[in-house]
């Protein structure tokens, strides 16, 4: 098989939404640094919703991206704290897909702590193939080739190869 045509972890984009800035806040992001061992960037509220006390341009999460070896390592890691098992219609058709993790505890070595409590978090991977470089670069710009495209069938088959990870049919 050409090397070129087998999938890799392009980036994993790890979310935590406290939904109000504050102390709560700052605990997400020591949880989320003491987890990837990576500093966290702030969310912003795009607009003001008063039922939810939500301030426009407040903080109200935080995010953090990894690449490479950083990503795939996270990834094995965060697919465990999930039970190894993922649901079908958690993958898109371009090659990419999305899980929740309840609470941080899951995570080897996390324990409770009553001062900061428990948070969940939205874990996004994106998955692409050697060479998708030309469809996104500003000069020669050409479009992917079909064969270069991951899809949904792509995806999920590597993803369980690499990761041993079980695919669940929605129900």
């Amino acid at each position: 098989m050409n090397a070129n045509l087998i999938p890799r972890v392009n980036k994993v984009v790890v979310h935590v939404g406290v939904g109000e800035s504050g102390q709560r806040l700052v605990n997400a992001e020591t949880i989320m640094k003491a987890i990837t061992k990576q500093q966290p960037v702030r969310s912003i509220a795009k607009k003001t919703l008063p039922t939810f006390g939500i301030k426009k341009n407040e903080p109200i999460g935080a995010k953090l991206t990894l690449r490479g070896k950083a990503a795939e390592d996270f990834l094995i890691i965060a697919l465990k704290a999930t039970g190894n098992s993922l649901k079908r219609s958690q993958f898109d058709m371009q090659g990419n897909f999305s899980f929740g993790i309840e609470e941080h505890t899951d995570f080897p070595g996390m324990r409770y702590d009553p001062d900061i409590g428990i948070f969940g978090m939205d874990v996004s991977v994106a998955l692409k193939r050697a060479g998708y470089r030309i469809a996104m670069r500003r000069v020669a710009q050409k479009k992917l080739p079909s064969r270069q495209r991951l899809n949904k069938d792509d995806t999920i088959e590597f993803v369980s190869k690499k990761f041993g990870i079980e695919i669940l049919e929605a129900a």
